[in-house]
């Protein structure tokens, strides 16, 4: 990674130019170093820093998506196809991680730690859907190793602040465990990403242009020194909730009708060490009726920069900003005549949506706090502080029989020619960020992906055309990117 300073305007052509110093461009920007190790790739980023947005580890939850224990994407108990889904994806993420490991290109000690996935529910209702959730998911081979129980003992076992001072309750109460689950610090990949290979970077590069030309795109902005203008052959737009805007501005009928909602959150953070040490797992919990899929309440172990801390919330926050860094008016860019009726239909039908995020924002810290203490009973006010999160861009796209529908997850949109792309949406997102990209190299790239890039991907990701997978197949699987990320199952007393 090659770094320039912002105060230079003069920009070389490139072959491909990343918008965006996220994870999600600097997993391209590395497929591509290793692909076509002689094109010039160029990612301008507006921070003075990379990854100071959504993979950001304060900005995000940080987990390693994997479809284990994340309620929102099951909401009926007997369907699991949405965590296979995600379960089969994340397998990839490891394999292609795991072979940039082999290669000596990542150290995986950077950026992966084991930490076990959990659910903590409660009352009759929730008990019951847990079980249920847990029976379905269990004949898949992508979650044969989770377990149930409703025992108070092993609930503590596996984690044992969420059930200190419960000794006097009688509440029904239930949890499920996945062994194989992990802490991922987004951040620290994202660096470690742009190592590979010779991707120039250019922080406080604020690109506002995107003008389509016969041989590419001319991509143009500022800089504190002045304006700058750049010629790429194909351009990817990973810029988080600004990817949008951007796109409108390119003016590819793909985002035609296209809107984003800002979503904001907050997290209470406990890095004292006599309670951190106490707690190895991520543990989710269900969402209240009406809150958006991103609002599930988890208390999450965390290490940043090697050292551990507690994560709980998140806790809705609002605001027009569509960047944790960005502007007031951002929201109010992305407005255009053919989407303002799709945003109008997505709010008359997401009211309960609207409900839970007034209450959330009239919450007083009191009820904050409380909430917290659902989840770990007794958590001590001074040892917590509450922290700002990262602003996501929930996507609202049209629809023939809605008009407009809030979209869980993100989509990839890519020009006819291929010759410009971009990411939109948030959750699961950086979890993801591996097939998403395979995904546009094969839309965007298909000559180069059939003449060759897809064969030396395959050797590096044996599943990488899986759709069914075997025990044997995920056996395989954890067992080889164990190894290579080293990566253990965590004992529990």
């Amino acid at each position: 990674m090659t770094t320039n300073s912002a105060h230079s305007t003069h920009v070389p052509d490139a072959d491909l130019v990343l918008i965006g110093g996220g994870i999600m461009s600097a997993t391209l920007g590395s497929m591509l170093a290793l692909l076509e190790p002689q094109w010039r790739i160029l990612m301008l980023e507006a921070a003075e820093d990379i990854a100071a947005e959504s993979s950001d580890p304060w900005n995000n939850a940080g987990t390693g998506h994997s479809g284990y224990c994340e309620l929102n994407y099951m909401p009926d108990p007997a369907d699991g196809a949405k965590p296979a889904e995600i379960a089969g994806q994340f397998h990839l993420t490891r394999q292609w991680w795991a072979h940039l490991v082999r290669l000596g290109l990542l150290d995986p000690a950077d950026f992966i730690r084991s930490a076990p996935h959990m659910n903590l529910v409660f009352g009759d209702t929730d008990v019951t859907y847990l079980r249920r959730r847990v029976d379905t998911l269990k004949a898949d081979p992508l979650f044969s190793e989770m377990e149930y129980t409703e025992d108070p003992d092993t609930i503590a076992r596996w984690a044992p602040l969420t059930m200190e001072g419960r000794a006097d309750s009688d509440e029904p109460m239930a949890a499920a465990r996945h062994p194989r689950g992990t802490d991922v610090d987004f951040g620290a990949l994202t660096s470690a990403l742009l190592s590979i290979g010779s991707t120039e970077v250019r922080a406080g590069h604020t690109v506002t242009g995107l003008e389509s030309r016969a041989s590419g795109w001319t991509v143009s902005g500022s800089t504190p020194a002045g304006p700058f203008a750049v010629h790429a052959k194909t351009v990817f737009v990973g810029a988080g909730g600004f990817a949008l805007r951007l796109l409108q501005k390119a003016r590819i009928p793909e985002v035609r009708g296209y809107a984003v909602l800002p979503v904001g959150a907050a997290f209470y953070r406990c890095s004292t060490s006599a309670v951190t040490s106490r707690h190895r797992a991520k543990v989710y919990g269900q969402t209240d009726v009406g809150a958006p899929p991103m609002s599930v309440p988890h208390l999450d172990r965390r290490i940043v920069d090697g050292r551990e801390h507690l994560l709980f919330g998140p806790y809705a926050t609002f605001s027009t900003k569509l960047l944790k860094h960005g502007r007031l008016t951002d929201f109010f860019t992305a407005l255009r005549p053919n989407n303002l009726h799709v945003i109008a239909a997505a709010g008359l039908q997401n009211l309960s949506l609207v409900s839970f995020l007034i209450k959330e924002l009239a919450a007083r810290p009191s009820r904050k706090f409380a909430q917290l203490r659902r989840y770990f009973p007794l958590a001590r006010r001074n040892e917590w502080t509450l922290l700002p999160a990262g602003q996501r861009a929930q996507l609202v796209k049209p629809d023939p029989r809605r008009i407009g529908v809030l979209q869980q997850g993100t989509e990839l949109v890519v020009s006819a020619d291929g010759s410009i792309a971009g990411l939109l949406g948030a959750s699961p997102g950086a979890s993801t960020a591996v097939p998403i990209m395979f995904d546009l190299l094969r839309r965007a790239f298909p000559t180069q992906w059939h003449g060759g890039w897809k064969n030396q991907i395959a050797e590096a990701i044996p599943d990488l055309d899986r759709s069914d997978w075997t025990t044997e197949a995920v056996d395989r699987s954890h067992t080889e990117t164990d190894e290579a990320l080293g990566l253990s199952e965590v004992s529990f007393g």
